[in-house]
């Protein structure tokens, strides 16, 4: 006889059989109709927030972040920094709208305006000016840096003599030339006239570091640079070009010559400087614990760089490799889609907004440093210096941009310089033939001007 407490039992199993047939049953009904939505975990997840979770272990992170449970207010931020799980959302917190034609003429009235503002030097430290005797100088720990060939004699002749007029002639900092080939005694002789007092160093670059790495597929290279010139890519069939992308990119600041040197300020052929400087920059630099310096900033050509930006990915969700990433890094400028919304698009997410590396002033330890040097031998490894046309520009704008705090980089606002088509020239006492609040020489390249998508999406402190 079957007592009370065996039929609820019996009635128990037998509801929760039927629960499950008649479950079972109806996914296979609607078996199209699930298909067509989506159920993953992802999706599901998305609309939980697990903020209220505790400290979890980095295994426990790891088995949540494998299904992609992550919490909304992270998202909020446009970034998620977890192991297998780093993502980078554009949030658009300056609420910018409008379709490309209209956010170009926004932030090219709000540069304008912004340039012509008048401004002096940078507020945020003790600046040192010129010394009145140079012999007893106390140097900060640089160098001026120039990668050039001997045929390019006169034009980095016109830039150093600017250059040494404008700064270096006060502070007398050793200039250091780098060639893939040796210097002529004329390039040698010509250019410690330009210096004048200051020291000069000729350094030629090892073989070794300079040409494309033995991996590299011959044909693969070739037939990828043929598809690129095609479509007008400059340089795209010059090895040489290639080769100094790779070589600045992730080379130069290891040169034994380098090594005894922290900061360095590069300097290009043919290049203009319209300020008489009266600070010492690399001093500041120092005070302020600055990693990177810039003056211009602009969008790149997309398919030199379609894969730089996914590969990075790739990197950053090996490992441990998310740790490298700085939290108050400058993400949003990097993966904007308002104004050029095409070049985000082949670019694989990436804006394919830079720094315009033809001027920069950096800290060498900071490019030596494990998180930068690390990612930059994945890069490498990839081959795409030579199958795409990855610019150092590019991949030294990422890599601070994603592994340094943004306010340890700087935008030289005060220093007025030009690399043709494009300026850097604001109002200020000591700023002297150049167009105030002009961006380029050509009006359609102003859509090309991502400095405000840097100052604004990533909320960059003014200095001045």
């Amino acid at each position: 006889m079957v007592t009370l407490r065996k039929r609820k039992l019996l009635y128990v199993v037998t509801t929760l059989a039927i629960t499950v047939i008649l479950l079972l049953q109806l996914t296979i009904v609607n078996h199209r109709q699930l298909i067509n939505e989506d159920w993953s975990f992802k999706s599901l997840s998305d609309k939980f927030d697990f903020s209220y979770l505790p400290n979890l272990s980095e295994n426990l992170k790891a088995s949540y972040n494998l299904l992609n449970l992550q919490s909304n207010p992270r998202l909020e931020k446009g970034y998620i920094l977890e192991p297998n799980n780093v993502r980078f959302e554009f949030v658009n917190n300056v609420e910018r709208k409008g379709n490309p034609t209209e956010v170009v003429s926004e932030i090219t009235k709000k540069y304008q305006g912004m340039m012509k503002e008048e401004v002096l030097m940078p507020k945020d430290a003790v600046l040192v000016p010129p010394p009145s005797d140079l012999s007893s100088y106390e140097h900060a720990n640089a160098t001026i840096v120039a990668l050039v060939r001997n045929a390019e004699l006169s034009k980095i002749g016109q830039s150093i003599k600017r250059f040494h007029k404008s700064f270096n002639s006060k502070f007398n900092y050793t200039y250091t030339f780098i060639n893939d080939q040796p210097f002529t005694e004329k390039f040698k002789t010509r250019i410690r006239k330009y210096t004048e007092t200051a020291p000069v160093e000729f350094v030629t670059v090892d073989p070794q570091i300079w040409d494309k790495p033995s991996f590299i597929d011959a044909e693969k290279e070739a037939r990828e640079m043929e598809i690129m010139h095609k479509h007008d890519i400059a340089y795209a069939k010059q090895g040489s070009y290639h080769n100094m992308c790779r070589f600045y990119s992730g080379q130069f600041y290891n040169l034994p010559e380098l090594q005894k040197y922290k900061y360095y300020w590069r300097i290009e052929p043919q290049v203009q400087f319209y300020t008489d400087v009266q600070y010492d920059i690399f001093k500041y630099m120092e005070a302020t614990e600055k990693v990177y310096g810039f003056t211009i900033s602009l969008y790149d050509i997309e398919e030199t760089v379609k894969s730089l930006w996914p590969e990075t990915l790739k990197y950053l969700n090996k490992g441990d490799n998310y740790k490298y990433v700085n939290e108050n890094g400058s993400f949003q400028w990097l993966i904007e889609n308002l104004q050029n919304p095409g070049k985000n698009k082949v670019a694989g997410g990436y804006s394919t907004c830079h720094f315009w590396s033809n001027f920069e002033i950096g800290d060498m330890d900071f490019f030596r440093g494990e998180a930068y040097n690390n990612w930059f031998k994945y890069l490498d490894s990839t081959g795409g210096f030579y199958y795409e046309r990855w610019g150092d520009a590019p991949v030294h704008s990422i890599g601070v941009s994603l592994f340094a705090d943004k306010s340890k980089i700087h935008w030289f606002r005060d220093l007025g310089y030009n690399h043709d088509p494009y300026y850097n020239c604001a109002r200020t006492p000591f700023t002297r033939s150049c167009n105030v609040g002009k961006f380029t020489r050509w009006e359609h390249l102003n859509d090309q001007n991502c400095l405000m998508n840097w100052l604004e999406y990533d909320e960059i402190k003014d200095v001045y």
